[in-house]
């Protein structure tokens, strides 16, 4: 699959420009402009794991393929959970109650995808 090369491609750069970042600035200097990079990056590299592990469980568990439009849909709201938790960090609110609370909101997100599409 073409795509997935281009996914693997993406994530594995904004990998290295997160090492990085995380290596030469610090969030003090880095700006606005440098945290909402820093976010985006994250998402990237956490988007390009999702699509690999949602692959690898599609074709362990169902023994299928499963189309490239819901493995992305799939991947691209399993992603954005490592940035609900950094959210909840940096509120100071990481409980059981918000971790629960982001995954009913996945899992949710995740049924109206495979209603939907």
């Amino acid at each position: 699959m073409k795509h997935n090369r281009i996914v693997i491609a993406v994530s594995i750069i904004g990998l290295a420009a997160l090492i990085l970042m995380l290596n030469v600035t610090s969030p003090t200097e880095i700006g606005p402009f440098g945290v909402l990079l820093f976010f985006t990056t994250v998402y990237l590299v956490s988007f390009g794991f999702m699509v690999f592990l949602i692959y690898s469980f599609f074709k362990i568990a169902f023994k299928k393929q499963v189309s490239s439009n819901k493995l992305y849909l799939y991947a691209a709201i399993m992603a954005f959970a490592p940035i609900m938790l950094m959210m909840a960090r940096s509120f100071g609110a990481i409980n059981l109650w918000t971790v629960s609370l982001i995954t009913i909101f996945i899992t949710l997100a995740e049924f109206l995808v495979y209603k939907k599409v």
